[in-house]
């Protein structure tokens, strides 16, 4: 846990994963990218999924609601992730913030690594319910919508039931441009992962946090261009990457990545035209 003002802010990781090191880098060769996070035999690289606890003066905001357990086991398997996972709600009560105190759950997107902790599967009724009953959901109305188009290029990253009950119910707001959340956590476009894609601020006492989902997802991604495979966008990813880690770095912003498996907080310094992580808290 850190202060960010009079906010604290924790990592919550929901299991570490393991996927293939090619496409989190894209066009970079392995030559260059494997020096910085050796792969296994199978080319694999180990990637957290994180999720971020903001507690602010009167609400608690989690930010990504992690791999659930609506994986299939054979994809399990492969990514070398535990048959039977630990309940996001279990691993949030093991950090010493009770679950029910969540009252706002914020999806950047809603890729399957990103919001399949929203809610759990009721085997017996058939359906999914939320995984956090006192929380207000939000997400892009127009990610919700490409989710539904069913693209061939990223229908797979999507899973109805982790947000279309919550939608339904009226739990789940769809917003439409950048906004605040609550007071001092707001939620501004991103582009270049995908069309739709958020970026998280909290700010508070003149200091602010960022998290960065994955148009940042590790430290070793601060280059500009090291872009993932699967990015839709990648020059869209080059500008608003470098527009965003100059700002972190102008207003020495404390920086969450969407999937690095050791760093959990990180400044961003820029030197000579580079972008480097200093003060990382693992």
């Amino acid at each position: 846990m850190t202060k960010v003002g009079h906010f604290q802010v924790r990592i919550v990781r929901d299991g570490i994963y393991h996927w293939d090191g090619g496409a989190m880098f894209g066009v970079v060769p392995r030559t260059l990218w494997g020096r910085k996070i050796p792969p296994d035999e199978l080319n694999r690289i180990p990637l957290g999924l994180n999720c971020y606890l903001i507690e602010t003066d009167e609400h608690t905001v989690l930010v990504e609601t992690g791999g659930g357990d609506k994986m299939d086991p054979r994809a399990r398997e492969r990514m070398k992730m535990p048959s039977r996972p630990v309940p996001l709600r279990d691993t949030i009560a093991a950090c010493g913030v009770d679950p029910e105190s969540i009252d706002v759950v914020i999806n950047t997107h809603l890729h399957w690594d990103h919001c399949s902790g929203n809610t759990n599967l009721d085997l017996s009724a058939g359906t999914a319910q939320a995984a956090f009953p006192r929380a207000t959901y939000y997400t892009r109305r127009a990610e919700w919508e490409h989710a539904h188009e069913r693209h061939p290029r990223d229908s797979v990253s999507y899973i109805d039931a982790n947000y279309d009950p919550l939608v339904e119910s009226g739990k789940m707001v769809l917003i439409d441009s950048d906004r605040e959340i609550v007071p001092g956590v707001s939620v501004a476009l991103a582009p270049g992962h995908n069309r739709d894609m958020m970026v998280v601020t909290a700010s508070s006492a003149g200091e602010t946090f960022c998290f960065f989902s994955d148009l940042v997802p590790t430290v070793f991604h601060l280059t500009p261009t090291w872009v993932p495979a699967f990015d839709l966008f990648p020059l869209q990813t080059i500008e608003t990457r470098t527009r965003l880690l100059e700002r972190a770095a102008r207003e020495n912003w404390l920086c969450g990545f969407g999937h690095d498996a050791i760093v959990s907080f990180a400044r961003v310094a820029l030197d000579g035209g580079k972008f480097s992580a200093v003060d990382e808290i693992s």
